[in-house]
């Protein structure tokens, strides 16, 4: 797997070997990798009790529990068995953990470069059944913060360590020409391209991993990871294959994925389902970028401001019925938004301070915005059969549907 890594160093290594006459410097917000070697990191996976939340990030949802993820440290399992009073039962300690996806008792976690599986048939009993080495790329999954403009490595050796966090801090540096790196990157990138019922899980728009059939399918800043689970206890990696440019999310639908990026949408086919296919790719502004989608229309937040690109934030309906051809159909103006879900003809969208924004999409190039739910700061939603999970603010949401609206069932403290 060592190819992987030979354009990003190669990158590095003109950053900071170019010296000038002229040398000019500027303050830089700096990332430096916290570092745990290999052999300690894969044996750090641990069961445990209940614990605070440091930094919640993605919401999951199978059976009767709801599992949280703790942004790079693991996940929390919460029995959901009465919405009104959810109750946190067990910690999986799983350092690098971004993602998870569950099917048939089977729930499969990244692990920075690995992939774990447990067998959580017992819950009080969860158990490591196997763990896939080196199948996804250190920088494809352990992402640089997004506040950081150089990426210092000079201590990472990457035989022999795994980066499990960063620390981000402002440093005196030599002025460089990023655009280098970049192009360098990309074109190194380009290079790299050349049975029963199931049971599966609900992950929100935010995710990066999605179970069809018998393959989980999972993405990186620009790598795409395809396994075969037909043997649950025992994927095999099947394919790794280029996604795209900044790849921030994955949803599917109807034998497609389509990936969110903070430059566009990709259709990729699951005709050949080791073998996803591209399709076509919608290109807007640059903005962080989740997308859902239901029948012939794909709804996009863009999140401006910030570092996340351009100033505005909208919400973008696109035309998927032709997927070789998408066309954007329609746009509305947000204030800062994340996740969203639809349930039948109610799209529900997380417009970060602004709170839960309610749209009826019964005509999609018409949304309607219902209701507004403020005073609360929101990220991510699911929409299940009978409530909505969503998260924001280290708190837990819960409500139930009513007639073009929701009403709160609980909110749960995570930390």
């Amino acid at each position: 797997m060592k190819f992987k890594y030979a354009f990003l160093f190669l990158a590095f290594t003109v950053m900071f070997s170019c010296n000038n006459d002229d040398v000019e410097y500027e303050f830089v917000q700096v990332a430096v990798p916290e570092l745990m070697s290999k052999s300690d990191f894969r044996k750090s996976v641990e069961i445990t009790s209940p614990k605070n939340i440091e930094k919640a990030g993605k919401i999951y949802a199978y059976s009767n529990f709801i599992f949280v993820s703790d942004v790079n440290k693991g996940v929390h399992i919460i029995d959901n068995s009465n919405p009104r009073f959810p109750k946190a039962i067990k910690y999986l300690k799983i350092p690098g953990n971004e993602d998870i996806s569950i099917k048939n008792n089977f729930l499969y976690a990244d692990s920075a470069t690995d992939l774990v599986v447990f067998d959580i048939s017992d819950i009080n009993a969860i158990t490591q059944v196997e763990r896939l080495e080196d199948v996804f790329d250190i920088y494809n999954t352990i992402r640089i913060p997004i506040e950081a403009q150089i990426a210092d490595y000079a201590n990472y050796d990457y035989e022999d360590d795994i980066i499990v966090g960063w620390t981000v801090k402002r440093e005196r540096r030599e002025k460089v020409d990023n655009s280098v790196l970049i192009d360098n990157a990309f074109d190194g990138i380009r290079a790299f391209a050349n049975g029963a019922e199931s049971n599966v899980g609900v992950g929100g728009s935010l995710a990066r991993f999605q179970i069809v059939d018998n393959y989980l399918y999972t993405v990186g800043s620009h790598a795409m990871a395809i396994f075969n689970i037909q043997d649950l206890a025992s994927p095999t990696l099947t394919n790794t294959q280029y996604a795209g440019w900044n790849i921030e999310t994955m949803f599917q639908a109807d034998d497609y994925l389509y990936l969110g990026s903070t430059n566009g949408m990709y259709i990729y086919s699951l005709n050949n389902p080791s073998s996803p296919e591209f399709v076509s790719e919608f290109v807007h502004w640059e903005g962080c970028d989740p997308v859902v989608v239901d029948g012939d229309y794909a709804y996009l937040t863009l999140r401006g401001g910030n570092l996340c690109g351009q100033q505005e934030s909208v919400l973008e309906i696109i035309d998927i019925s032709d997927k070789s051809n998408p066309v954007l159909a329609a746009r509305h103006e947000l204030e800062n938004p994340y996740g969203l879900g639809i349930k039948d003809n109610l799209l529900f969208v997380c417009d970060g301070t602004a709170g839960l924004k309610l749209f009826n999409k019964t005509d999609p190039l018409k949304v309607k915005e219902l209701k507004n739910i403020k005073n609360i700061q929101s990220k991510d939603v699911i929409p299940l059969q009978n409530s909505l999970l969503m998260i924001g603010d280290e708190t837990l949401y819960q409500y139930e549907y009513l007639q073009n609206d929701v009403r709160l069932i609980s909110s749960y403290s995570l930390n």
